[in-house]
């Protein structure tokens, strides 16, 4: 019985593992930053909703709230951690001006979201935005 043996070659299997190896270290890098950029935009939707309950409190009570309750979050004082699943890639911290007639708003990132080169995206009472932190300007980011 003349046959041929079927299968692959070392040399074969080695060319693969390399073109796999490649392929992965080029997709890994853009998927953990889609990854933070979709973080990014979770943190974005909460301190603009926010801000939206900061405006809401203003306009029945003439002032603004200091501390969460006010405001429909759990929790007694700022921080208030925006979570992702089980874990939390930003704080919400708000800070109201010293005569109380406005408010800045941050969303901070906690460890777990360190890496990123954003910073941290504020907020005030006239809808101005800002990066504290970051190395790239507002409108790369967020």
């Amino acid at each position: 019985m003349s046959g041929r043996c079927r299968g692959f070659t070392l040399i074969e299997l080695m060319i693969v593992v390399v073109v796999v190896a490649i392929l992965s270290a080029l997709a890994f890098p853009s998927y953990v930053e889609a990854v933070r950029k979709s973080r990014r935009a979770e943190a974005k939707t909460a301190l603009l909703e926010l801000a939206a309950r900061q405006e809401r409190y203003f306009t029945t009570h003439n002032a603004y709230a200091e501390t969460p309750p006010f405001l429909g979050y759990a929790g007694s004082e700022f921080p208030v951690e925006v979570r992702f699943g089980t874990t939390a890639y930003y704080r919400l911290h708000l800070e109201l001006t010293s005569d109380a007639s406005g408010w800045r708003a941050v969303a901070e990132p906690t460890p777990a979201q360190d890496a990123d080169a954003c910073g941290s995206y504020t907020i005030d009472h006239l809808g101005i935005q800002g990066v504290t932190g970051g190395r790239l300007p507002v409108d790369a980011c967020w």
